[in-house]
């Protein structure tokens, strides 16, 4: 997970997963929400999720579209000249979060998983990462220093059911329809409180679990 500047736009001082708004070039993607997500990965933290010729891409295929997207070169072009494509089909949609109608600023957030390339590193992206941490979901949700907005931990729930993530994947590739979630802004006791509807469990994958 990544840690937001205080001055950023959106959540200001809190650990976030990477991600953006869809950009008319994502639609040269495939899938333009998953084409964002991978292109917004890859911009936030320098991990690549595509695969060419001789494979999944590598830490130098990541390190050329870095440099080829410095010099100006689009996400999809720089994918291109490199000979690699999205991996769009290596993505489990998992959840969908519309943002409270109350809020002046909404957001209309689709969340996917995918498993970390061999051999890649991290490269934040600076100014819009502050730091970043490999965490478990258990870990982040049971440290209270560990600072997120409400929708950030309510996912972080959605995916510690499982103990690994082959399992996790598993779980969610199988499943057909993703809901999406409208939570409601309410004033209880005079605070205001975020309320959501009971989220389904999730069934586990046929009682396997691994590490």
């Amino acid at each position: 997970m990544m840690l937001r500047p205080g001055g950023a736009d959106f959540a200001p001082g809190a650990h976030v997963f990477p991600g953006g708004s869809v950009h008319p070039e994502d639609r040269l993607l495939g899938d333009p929400c998953a084409g964002a997500a991978i292109r917004e990965l890859f911009e936030e933290v320098g991990i690549l999720l595509a695969r060419g010729p001789a494979g999944f891409a590598t830490e130098k295929d990541a390190e050329r579209l870095r440099l080829r997207l410095a010099h100006g070169v689009s996400f999809p072009l720089a994918l291109k000249e490199a000979r690699l494509t999205p991996v769009v089909d290596e993505l489990a949609y998992f959840a969908r979060w519309v943002t409270p109608a109350q809020l002046r600023r909404r957001f209309d957030t689709r969340f996917y998983l995918a498993n970390l390339p061999a051999d890649q590193e991290v490269h934040p992206q600076p100014g819009e990462v502050e730091a970043w941490r490999w965490v478990s979901a258990a870990d982040a949700l049971g440290d209270p220093a560990f600072t997120m907005v409400f929708v950030t931990r309510r996912v972080l729930e959605m995916v510690s059911v499982e103990d690994s993530a082959e399992a996790l994947l598993e779980c969610y590739r199988v499943r057909r329809r993703v809901r999406t979630v409208r939570p409601e802004v309410r004033i209880v006791d005079g605070r205001f409180e975020v309320v959501t509807e009971t989220l389904p469990a999730i069934p586990r994958a046929h009682g396997r679990r691994t590490r």
